[in-house]
């Protein structure tokens, strides 16, 4: 591997619409924290770069919720974030946001240059407007029926019950969530990234020379580079966010996807005037930590930008998680079923190490994982107290104990203590390939098995059993141990700072360098030692009851906000009405549609002729179970294809405020074609 002058660490820049929760940290900061001070342990040059995202329609559409200004709510969620972030020990050099000046400048600043150099599509393309609201509508200001599941609240670039990708134009029956009113088509000016022009630098970019990369993004770069990339919408119709710095653009800002990523080069501005050397020398390692949800953003878009600009350097490795999960169940912010950082720390005082320790050893970076308060309780119990913590608990209480805190002399070496003394730098080393390769759960594994083979030491050798009959052996033997105590205090400080730090003040000494964690002399013989003290504490079942109870009470008080029956819809005309063909039919033949969980493909005698119609609904029934079965299909709906096959109809589902589905069926046994009326 090459070696470098200096590295630049980026976190992905949070939302600044709602506050942090473990979701978050697992997936970005507390991996990203651990690998900054790792580096810095080791003595790089290293800065890492985070803050605020504050543009984008996620702002504006909480803004409008609470009938505040988007201005409002950046200010309420940066200043949370951020205090929860240094209360919780992420190691940021800088957390700025992207409505600062900087930011501003220096995006308008980027964005003329890649204009000026002709690497933007200006094009008229019609979008949806409300009439109502006097403006054009973004994506998560429309909602429709997603015509994959029938969900009538589908967002305008996603369902989220399905979880297709949707244009606004996919929708059945749009409307916006501003006025209600159904939009209309306008005309409007906008500038495009011509992501296809890239394509032969990011081939060979990404895959001839970033196989390294882990599986799950070298995997989605390459899904995208195999369908061919498209233009891509650099500005918005809103007035919230960069304005696009042209004569001419008046109520055009920069899209949130082109501003937000630049955000990391304005951080670096405000942080140091020698920002150039981290983002222009080639001798500078540049590593994005993001969530595996933006991922084509940073890996695709963002390097595109900064290849076309010219000037900059590229990411060498973006090493994205995957999702975390909370008791079994997806994290949702607007079901308020998550963990939210700034309650954490008001709820366990004291124990920030504790939940890094846990949201490491579980963290989701080949896959999905879960997170449990129970699993929770039992990690710190069982690991953390019962491993950590009682071993440096023994060693220093029986050094007290028999001489007086001061570290005793070794003797003669048995097999066994030179066998022990071996394994503590071979540990070290492991860790640090581990640390170099992403693995950041292997490598806390790594240091916790030097706590479980001092703990393992001392139960071998019962110092406290034979001290009456062969002292000078407990003097080796608590001299070993206070070694390994303190070669802890060194490698686990990427991982629990706050306790490496109390350790290191159990042991009164000062920091030690990395590469000397192994030695077997960091403590002299003769040097005294603190009092100590418990590194953890035990968690206790009253306190996970109350966890428990809290995040269940959090999410049954919204869902019973949110179970109500939904309003009734404009009035439309009888000739509108009308207008629809809706028939019975009779199921003749169901299954799964291959590679997704929510479609099935039914086969339907309609009384005018036999037809196939997709229908998102293979959660919740068995393809077995509804052949025969009657129901009714509006006919006359425009065929579409939905993953390859033509759907001629759609089902009539009725859905109540659980989004419990069933049929709509006729009462009794009609003809298959009656006409519902």
């Amino acid at each position: 591997m090459k070696e470098y002058k200096r590295y630049l660490i980026t976190s992905a820049l949070p939302y600044a619409n709602g506050p942090i929760h473990i979701g978050h940290l697992a997936g970005v900061y507390v991996p990203s924290d651990i690998y900054t001070r790792y580096l810095r342990l080791r003595g790089r040059d290293v800065i890492h770069v985070c803050g605020s995202d504050e543009h984008g329609v996620p702002i504006t559409i909480k803004a409008r919720q609470e009938g505040v200004t988007p201005r409002q709510i950046v200010d309420r969620y940066h200043e949370l974030n951020k205090s929860s972030f240094e209360k919780f020990g992420i190691a940021f050099d800088i957390y700025s946001r992207t409505s600062s000046t900087v930011h501003y400048e220096t995006a308008s600043e980027i964005f003329k240059t890649l204009h000026d150099r002709g690497e933007f599509i200006e094009k008229t393309t019609p979008q949806y407007y409300d009439q109502e609201a006097g403006q054009f509508l973004a994506d998560r200001y429309i909602q429709g029926t997603c015509p994959h599941c029938s969900n009538e609240n589908a967002y305008g670039d996603q369902c989220e019950k399905c979880g297709s990708s949707l244009n606004a134009t996919d929708l059945i029956n749009p409307r916006s969530t501003i006025s209600g009113s159904p939009p209309v088509m306008r005309e409007t000016r906008h500038w495009f990234l011509a992501l296809d022009r890239y394509e032969p630098f990011l081939k060979k970019w990404i895959l001839e020379e970033k196989k390294h990369w882990k599986t799950n993004v070298y995997g989605q770069c390459k899904s995208w580079l195999d369908q061919g990339l498209q233009p891509r919408a650099v500005s918005r119709d809103l007035d919230w966010g960069v304005p696009v710095p042209l004569e001419g653009a008046v109520g055009k800002v920069l899209y949130v996807w082109f501003d937000a990523p630049i955000g990391y080069i304005s951080a670096t501005k405000e942080l140091t005037p020698d920002w150039e050397k981290y983002w222009k020398d080639n001798d500078t390692r540049m590593i994005h930590f993001i969530g595996k949800d933006n991922i084509v953003f940073h890996c695709i878009v963002f390097p595109s930008i900064l290849h076309a600009e010219g000037s900059y350097i590229l990411p060498d490795n973006v090493p994205a998680n995957e999702f975390l999960n909370l008791e079994n169940d997806k994290i949702s912010t607007s079901r308020n079923w998550a963990v939210w950082l700034h309650e954490y720390l008001e709820d366990f005082p004291g124990r920030q190490d504790v939940l890094r320790y846990v949201l490491c050893a579980s963290a989701p970076e080949t896959k999905d994982n879960d997170f449990t308060w129970k699993d929770f309780q039992a990690r710190n119990n069982n690991e953390l107290v019962a491993v950590y913590g009682n071993f440096v608990n023994r060693a220093i209480v029986l050094t007290h104990k028999y001489f007086d805190g001061k570290v005793p002399e070794r003797g003669i070496l048995s097999d066994y203590d030179r066998e022990v003394l071996a394994g503590i730098p071979r540990i070290r080393m492991a860790l640090e390939a581990s640390l170099e390769q992403f693995r950041f759960r292997e490598a806390l594994k790594e240091a916790m098995n030097l706590a479980r083979l001092g703990n393992k030491y001392l139960a071998d050798t019962e110092p406290w059993i034979i001290f009456k009959t062969d002292p000078e052996r407990v003097k080796t033997i608590l001299n070993i141990a206070l070694q390994i105590s303190a070669s802890l205090s060194v490698i686990t400080m990427p991982f629990l700072p706050d306790s490496a730090f109390r350790l290191m003040g159990f042991l009164n000494i000062d920091n030690i360098p990395w590469e000397k964690a192994g030695d077997s002399d960091l403590i002299t013989a003769g040097h005294v030692i603190g009092s100590g003290g418990l590194l953890f504490e035990k968690i206790t079942d009253q306190e996970i009851e109350y966890q428990v109870n809290k995040l269940l009470a959090a999410r049954d008080q919204n869902d019973k906000a949110g179970l109500s029956i939904a309003p009734a819809k404009g009035n439309i005309s009888y000739d509108e009405f009308s207008a629809m063909d809706i028939r019975t039919a009779t199921i003749l033949g169901a299954e799964r549609v291959p590679k997704t969980k929510k479609l099935l493909k039914l086969t339907l005698d309609t009384g005018l002729d036999t037809r196939t119609v997709v229908s998102g609904i293979a959660e919740c029934f068995d393809p077995a179970s509804i052949t025969g079965k009657q129901v009714c299909v509006l006919v006359n709906l425009e065929p579409r294809k939905i993953r390859g096959i033509e759907s001629q109809g759609m089902i009539l589902m009725a859905e109540d405020p659980e989004g419990n589905l069933d049929f709509v069926s006729p009462g009794g046994s009609l003809e298959n074609g009656s006409v519902v009326k």
